[in-house]
């Protein structure tokens, strides 16, 4: 089992890099993805601490703990900077904060992100078919979220991805740890975004591809 999109205290979320991949690690996990949220003012310092501790946490440990970042409220014509900078950082994902219906995420940031070459449209709200094509071409992912709030559309985006083919993978976005999910779970979270027992295995697999999908930083 892989998570794409959690959180440390390096911004919003309740425990330390070493705490979280911790209890991932007795949950049984393979990899988890710490991406904390990151802006112009705390990417320098954000990733490079990410990237420093995940590589000390994989080294000592059973899973594979790998940086990234979640680029959030971002004006859309700044993305494609930002997503660049993370990777020169060494960010190992970049995740773009799409436009969840329950904050005031500026519409053009899922296109931004995509253009941009995100690795992944977190939560993506009510994307377009437009958006959801261009993410299918680009190879960029949207997620099947288990955030409250945030998963009030997963339905939707299940039901766009599958009219254009884009891919779907899982991310809790977990901030403590009451959002960490198990297996059995996060089964029930993707099934109940309308897939069937078939489909929530590609999400799975999907998510463990990009995971293991090796794309070096820029340096």
């Amino acid at each position: 089992m892989y998570d794409l999109h959690t959180h440390s205290i390096l911004s919003d979320g309740e425990l330390l890099p070493s705490e979280l991949a911790r209890r991932y690690e007795e949950m049984g996990f393979s990899g988890v993805v710490i991406a904390d949220h990151a802006d112009y003012s705390n990417i320098e310092q954000v990733v490079p601490s990410l990237v420093k501790v995940c590589k000390q946490l994989s080294a000592s440990m059973k899973l594979k703990v790998k940086p990234g970042a979640e680029l959030t409220h971002i004006r859309p014509s700044e993305l494609s900077g930002l997503i660049k900078m993370a990777r020169q950082l060494g960010a190992e994902l970049v995740l773009v904060h799409g436009e969840t219906i329950v904050e005031p995420v500026l519409i053009g940031t899922n296109r931004a992100g995509i253009e941009g070459g995100a690795d992944i449209i977190t939560h993506p709200g009510l994307i377009t078919e437009d958006d959801a094509r261009l993410a299918k071409e680009k190879g960029v992912r949207l997620e099947i979220s288990a955030r409250k709030g945030h998963c009030l559309t997963n339905g939707h985006v299940v039901k766009i991805a599958r009219k254009t083919g884009a891919l779907l993978v899982f991310g809790s976005d977990s901030h403590g740890p009451g959002d960490l999910l198990d297996r059995a779970t996060a089964g029930r979270v993707v099934r109940g975004a309308g897939l069937d027992a078939h489909e929530v295995e590609e999400v799975f697999l999907e998510t463990e591809r990009v995971f293991h999908s090796n794309k070096e930083p820029l340096r």
